[in-house]
């Protein structure tokens, strides 16, 4: 058995909806996926981690399940499921699917069931009467949306919901909730995949008695449910069902996550997790979240990146990542839209030499943008409906509220794949579920594929040159310019060997001088996003990365 074998390999994100409609309804699907492996397997990757395949109504698109152990008919059934698991293994490629047990969908035959008191399903959510006067049974805040707590006619009380209203939580509390997801995982598990990504799973165990909040800042009554009483007990009853079998693993995530928290659960021999997805390195151009904007800082980033490579580095393992389902482009963000090539290219070296397992997003690899469309009728988010309804609440003027949403919202991660410059950009031969990004025609991976100087190729080349690498996979990590506005500069030393992380997150000019104590090494340039002609002492240009290994001592004889 290698249980640590994800700590070399990186893995690729597909939300489903969007990745490739393989029957032409505009849907992307298993179909469509199963086509693209060979595609997937190219990129260097040796996983794939399925955003929720299983049914739902998609009031949150599949984080809202009615079914567990079946396949949402728009992706395929269990038979198609079973062709691509067997074809990515073929390939190498391991499969990992999400795990939302937070909360299921109001559609979900447990939570229909409860609501009616048919037994035993009467405890698997969070049910509370009103307070005297009719007031909800707490004052916590919604995440999705301002309040949680929805009341039901047919059960004559209201349900939790931390998250939209069509997403009652579960009670873990109850064992039998518990044995269901046991159930579960040992159902896929037994199917033959190789593992979880386990959605806001420190929210899973709740303060017993639900108590009020007083003044926060923040979200109200997030201290009464962010890593509660009982969450590692319940972890490590799912991590027992994962070790039955070999060469399984399991990440989390968590949001208001800090390195210092998450040794709690990703350290040590008992570990309840063998990684955990984080947000703090999405927030250099925000406060918590991205619909709350502000002027991006290089700085923070980079207090974000040290903090975990330092806090981590011999305890646990990072889970790197710069895009995924719930955030917007990363180069519409910290890079360039004007220089696309570049700063995804930079942005790539800035995150890939550091230690941890890789996970790229779909569309990721060819530099794909943010979307911009008129009308809040336009976007399909429901967190972005909420936003726009608070907006009108408080009376901002439609233009204010839209300004607002459209470099915010998660929609912009989840228009189609761009496959080529055919209409649509090769996504589907039908009408598109959603809008297509219109720079189709240029950014797309057969054009791509022509340019050997393109993103996508970039990244291959940086993920062949991860594979097996010791200096990345063991190396001591240090910071360089820490006070630097423009420059984020970081070196990996191990065994006598030493890479060089130089990178430019503006596009005025950078001054780059080496740092004292690699003075007079003979430095190698491995990677750059222009052609170099000078030594690696340099003004930097617009978005511009180097990569650069040395000897860290001279080599002993033989």
């Amino acid at each position: 058995m290698n249980r640590e074998w994800y700590k070399d390999t990186a893995f690729y994100q597909i939300w489903p909806r969007s990745f490739k409609d393989g029957n032409g309804d505009g849907i992307g699907d298993l179909w469509g996926v199963y086509e693209k492996l060979e595609y997937i397997r190219s990129l260097g990757v040796g996983g794939i981690w399925f955003s929720p395949l299983y049914v739902s109504p998609n009031a949150d698109f599949g984080y809202d399940i009615s079914d567990y152990c079946a396949i949402n008919p728009e992706y395929g059934d269990l038979e198609i499921f079973d062709k691509v698991l067997q074809k990515a293994h073929a390939l190498g490629l391991k499969v990992v699917m999400d795990l939302v047990i937070n909360h299921t969908s109001i559609e979900h035959e447990w939570f229909q069931k409860s609501r009616r008191g048919i037994e035993p399903y009467t405890d698997y959510y969070i049910w509370r009467a009103a307070k005297p006067g009719g007031g909800k049974p707490n004052n916590w805040q919604g995440i999705f949306e301002s309040e949680c707590w929805r009341w039901d006619d047919v059960a004559g009380k209201y349900y939790l919901h931390l998250f939209s209203s069509g997403q009652p939580d579960l009670n873990m509390d109850n064992p039998l909730v518990r044995a269901e997801v046991e159930r579960i995982m040992r159902f896929w598990l037994d199917r033959g995949v190789d593992g979880f990504r386990e959605d806001v799973i420190t929210f899973i165990s709740k303060t017993e008695g639900l108590p009020d909040d007083g003044f926060v800042i923040g979200l109200r009554g997030m201290k009464f449910y962010e890593s509660g009483p009982r969450i590692h007990e319940y972890l490590q009853q799912y991590r027992r069902i994962l070790e039955q079998y070999p060469d399984r693993f399991v990440v989390g995530e968590a949001p208001m996550m800090t390195p210092r928290k998450a040794l709690e659960f990703v350290a040590g021999d008992k570990r309840d997790l063998d990684m955990m997805f984080h947000f703090q390195h999405m927030e250099a151009d925000c406060f918590l979240i991205e619909y709350l904007r502000m002027p991006f800082n290089l700085r923070k980033l980079k207090r974000a990146f040290s903090n975990w490579q330092k806090a981590l580095s011999g305890k646990g393992w990072n889970a790197l990542y710069l895009e995924n389902h719930d955030h917007p482009r990363i180069i519409s963000r910290y890079g360039s839209e004007k220089y696309r090539v570049q700063s995804g290219k930079m942005l790539a070296c800035a995150l890939l030499f550091q230690q941890g397992t890789p996970f790229l997003y779909q569309g990721q690899e060819i530099g794909m943008t943010n979307i911009a469309l008129p009308k809040i009728e336009d976007y399909a988010d429901c967190v972005a409906q909420d936003v726009y309804k608070r907006c009108k609440r408080m009376h901002l003027p439609d233009k204010a509220a839209m300004a607002l949403i459209r470099p915010a919202t998660r929609d912009s991660s989840r228009t189609p794949v761009q496959w080529s410059a055919e209409a649509n950009g090769g996504f589907t031969k039908g009408k598109p579920w959603f809008y297509v990004n219109q720079n189709y025609p240029e950014i797309n991976v057969a054009a791509a594929e022509a340019d050997p100087d393109s993103l996508l190729h970039f990244y291959r080349k940086l993920l062949r040159f991860r594979a097996g690498n010791d200096v990345i996979r063991n190396g001591s990590y240090h910071e360089y310019e820490k006070h630097s506005g423009r420059l984020y500069v970081y070196t990996r030393e191990y065994n006598g060997q030493g890479i060089l992380v130089v990178c430019s997150f503006t596009e005025k000019p950078a001054e780059f001088r080496l740092p004292k104590r690699l003075q007079g090494k003979a430095m190698t340039l491995e990677f750059s996003n222009y052609p170099v002609t000078d030594g690696p002492e340099f003004t930097a240009r617009p978005y511009e990365a180097r990569v650069y290994t040395y000897e860290t001592r001279k080599r002993a004889k033989k």
